[in-house]
């Protein structure tokens, strides 16, 4: 049975995921979740993932959530991507909790105030304050990035890097500008640089449709 991945375009969280697919080389669907319409919110949703987030990966007899978890999975499945050492796995677990706490959820959910939410919905001063930690944490990997080519891993590209890069590829205003951040554009350059990259908006379907040119 080939792997699903339910999710959509507009998630960096799935993009994580479905671009670790690519990436190794795994056959798979992408399963679009109406997520803006409330499809998460179902009782069919919940049966397949009680938290009602995507992404959920579906591979045979085994679901799993959380796009660290489906990181690490894939990577154990395929044996890329993972690190090449004891060392290097528990370097590449860091970082991914790092993402999830301080990266790509202020980024994430900054970028979902801004461009997702109807503006008098949007809870005032908390914009400037997530756009605040958002830019700390640039700073750190920023300056983690001065010195290495990829997150964690000493010789390639690991699962950390596809965590902490996926929202910094999307086109919505978020209060992120490649060029403010000389290394993080060099790493993300390198990482589009891989055979198998593709654009978020290349992977999955968009729950909204581009705005006219």
């Amino acid at each position: 049975m080939t792997i699903q991945l339910h999710g959509f375009g507009e998630s960096g969280n799935a993009y994580k995921c479905a671009l670790a697919l690519e990436l190794t080389g795994t056959p798979w669907q992408p399963v679009f979740v109406d997520y803006f319409r409330g499809a998460t919110r179902t009782p069919a949703f919940r049966a397949l993932n009680e938290m009602g987030e995507v992404p959920v990966l579906v591979d045979g007899d085994e679901t799993l959530s959380q796009s660290g978890s489906i990181l690490l999975h894939i990577a154990d499945a395929t044996g890329q991507l993972g690190g090449a050492s004891p060392a290097e796995r528990r370097e590449v677990l860091r970082w991914i909790l790092w993402d999830n706490h301080k990266f790509s959820a202020q980024g994430g959910t900054c970028r979902f105030l801004m461009n997702f939410l109807p503006a008098d919905k949007r809870p005032e001063g908390v914009i400037p304050w997530l756009q605040g930690r958002f830019r700390a944490a640039c700073t750190v990997l920023n300056d983690h990035l001065a010195t290495r080519d990829w997150v964690a891993g000493g010789t390639g590209a690991t699962v950390a890097d596809l965590s902490c890069c996926s929202y910094l590829y999307y086109p919505e205003p978020f209060g992120f500008t490649r060029a403010d951040w000389p290394h993080i554009d060099t790493w993300l350059s390198r990482l589009s640089a891989l055979p198998g990259w593709k654009h978020p908006y290349d992977l999955m379907q968009r729950a909204f449709p581009p705005a006219a040119a």
